[in-house]
């Protein structure tokens, strides 16, 4: 087991951002100690012929296909506007 001293706590509250009183240290310590505590029985495990994963369910692509269906509706947006030209709306003239 890794051993959590000052240090490192210091050290993680600084990369933190973290301003810690004396009892929060202490507290800290040791719940760092007691991940690292559950962490050390993973190694108990036998993993011998588990493959690695990435994610615990099955990734798929969740995307649907990039297929166009509304089509070419040029003509039938065009019949709103007050003028077209050249299949563009003609708009009034903003600034000279």
């Amino acid at each position: 087991m890794k051993v959590i001293d000052d240090a490192v706590i210091e050290n993680v509250s600084i990369l933190a951002k973290l301003e810690l009183s004396e009892d929060e240290k202490v507290q800290a310590k040791l719940d760092m100690e007691k991940m690292l505590e559950y962490i050390d029985q993973l190694d108990e495990l036998d993993t011998e012929g588990i493959e690695p994963v990435i994610h615990i369910f099955p990734m798929e692509n969740v995307f649907r296909e990039d297929v166009v269906t509304n089509g070419d509706m040029r003509e039938m947006i065009l019949a709103n506007a007050p003028e077209e030209k050249s299949g563009m709306f003609v708009v009034p003239q903003t600034f000279a």
